[in-house]
């Protein structure tokens, strides 16, 4: 079968061996599968990101994994049923569309689909996945928006940490995939008012499609001026003051979404005292920070990454009953052939929001 393989860091079409499922295990077909900002940066830095990996105490696809030799990437699918391996149920027939958490059980452990080196991932013809772990497609839900569960499952798990008030307003900075998968997490759990800043038109443009109140390009406007025209005071002293006055305010929150160095430093600055901020943008280089700034603004950083089992089914419920509306953030659709193509485009923000891989179109 035809997969897009990362060997040498480059991306090359070629033919893989053809898979045969195990116990527990079913064959399926992609039919979709997006590409992954985690995608873009591991064709050249992989070695990198999994050293971090380990040394964060991650096993699920750092144990085994040589992130020297083949590995075909792809986490964001949608797939269909073919086959199913020994000691399987078949409650969910051949031909039903499912969706997965991108991990595979296998007799020696936990397969981490698109950082491994024995099963493929998304950008390959068929893969195989754990018939426990699968989720039918429900209610006529497109394939293409099937296949966003996993990376807004992610927003919904930065939201989920959040230590967000009734009357807390939140602001989401950088637009890009995982700060949309939070804007619709927000709003999805009735959060608001929620700013959205992104430097990009087409990112804001898609902020606004998915429920952001206020959209704002920080190139000419600071989005911490309107915490104040919110009722947020920013100092600790007139926050002091407001609560006196018998005023309140909800705690504000503010999400990292851009994952690149100076970012969090830029936010314990000039976010208000009292701030949580969560930090859901990967940054995988070594950063800066002034601990005492923090201090002195009692500012909490929260850490995230990915999602419980819990929130991306709920996602996925979210996205059949149209809860959460991702129409027309696929822009663009590529076959096996075209994927190389795609990785460069997306390396401009006003070229695409999301583009989905289809293996078999």
């Amino acid at each position: 079968m035809r997969a897009v393989i990362r060997r040498n860091k480059t991306l090359i079409c070629d033919e893989i061996a053809d898979l045969t499922p195990g116990e527990g295990q079913v064959l399926v077909k992609t039919l979709a599968c997006g590409i992954c900002g985690s995608d873009l940066h591991s064709l050249h830095h992989m070695e990198h990101m999994i050293d971090i990996t380990r040394r964060g105490g991650a096993s699920v696809g750092a144990g085994a994994f040589d992130p020297t030799a083949d590995t075909v990437f792809g986490h964001e699918f949608c797939a269909e049923i073919l086959d199913f391996g020994p000691g399987t149920t078949g409650v969910l027939k051949a031909g039903t569309r499912v969706v997965s958490m991108p991990v595979t059980l296998t007799p020696t452990g936990v397969e981490a689909l698109g950082f491994s080196n024995r099963l493929p991932g998304g950008f390959a013809e068929r893969m195989i996945l754990s018939e426990a772990l699968l989720l039918a497609v429900p209610n006529g839900l497109p394939t293409d928006s099937a296949a966003m569960t996993e990376p807004f499952a992610v927003g919904a798990h930065a939201v989920a940490k959040a230590r967000l008030d009734a009357d807390s307003v939140a602001l989401v900075v950088g637009c890009g995939p995982v700060g949309l998968a939070v804007i619709a997490g927000l709003k999805a759990k009735g959060h608001g008012p929620v700013i959205a800043c992104d430097y990009s038109p087409r990112r804001r443009a898609a902020a606004e499609r998915l429920g952001a109140d206020v959209v704002i390009d920080p190139a000419t406007e600071s989005p911490h001026g309107r915490w104040e025209s919110y009722g947020v005071p920013t100092a600790r002293a007139a926050q002091s003051m407001a609560r006196m006055m018998g005023k309140t305010f909800g705690r504000p929150v503010v999400f990292e979404c851009v994952g690149s160095p100076g970012i969090l430093q830029s936010l314990i600055e000039a976010a208000p005292a009292g701030s949580q901020i969560v930090v859901a943008g990967v940054c995988m280089e070594t950063d800066r920070i002034e601990p005492a700034i923090a201090i002195t603004k009692e500012i909490e950083l929260t850490f995230v990454l990915g999602y419980t089992p819990e929130e991306f089914a709920m996602t996925l419920h979210q996205l059949s009953e149209g809860v959460i509306d991702v129409s027309g953030l696929v822009t663009g659709t590529v076959g096996l052939d075209g994927v190389a193509d795609a990785f460069v485009a997306l390396g401009d923000p006003e070229a695409h929001v999301k583009i989905l891989v289809q293996p078999n179109g």
